[in-house]
């Protein structure tokens, strides 16, 4: 499963980054998105857009395909 399949209030754990740009990998990694932690989907654009997730009390907005590559349980 990954993060754009939950719905609007879900949560779940991180199980894996596996976002294709090694650069935004590192910059997530630096806003506290690691394997492990809880994530909870605050947000979801329509049309595509972006997604809105807290993350260790930050909230975070990804692209709509960075978050397709980051998988949860």
């Amino acid at each position: 499963m990954v993060l754009t399949d939950l719905q609007q209030g879900q949560q779940a754990v991180i199980t894996n980054l596996a976002v294709a740009n090694e650069v935004v990998r590192q910059r997530l990694l630096h806003m506290g998105m690691h394997e492990g932690e809880k994530v909870c989907v605050k947000c979801m654009m329509p049309f595509g857009g972006p997604v809105m997730v807290e993350v260790d009390g930050q909230y975070i907005c990804l692209r709509r395909k960075e978050a397709a590559c980051i998988g949860v349980k």
